[in-house]
């Protein structure tokens, strides 16, 4: 691959001609494409986390009723 701006060539292996050929449909870089990526993947990782917990309590029958959740949901939107 041929660096435009350095004019010098850089030899990349498949995945990272992959990644910068992604990267580039994407019109950005290939390191900021990483880095949406790990933020996905910790976002996701502490989504699967939470609803674990959720699972776990609510086998322990720890629920919370319908009328907590809304007021909860009223008191967060109206802060």
């Amino acid at each position: 691959m041929l660096l435009p701006d350095k004019g010098m060539e850089v030899h990349l292996t498949k995945k990272q001609a992959r990644r910068a050929h992604t990267a580039t449909k994407a019109g950005t870089v290939p390191e900021r494409l990483l880095t949406s990526i790990a933020h996905y993947r910790n976002a996701e990782a502490r989504f699967l986390a939470a609803v674990e917990k959720g699972m776990t309590a609510a086998r322990r029958g720890e629920c919370v009723d319908e009328e907590e959740i809304d007021a909860s949901l009223e008191a967060m939107l109206n802060a």
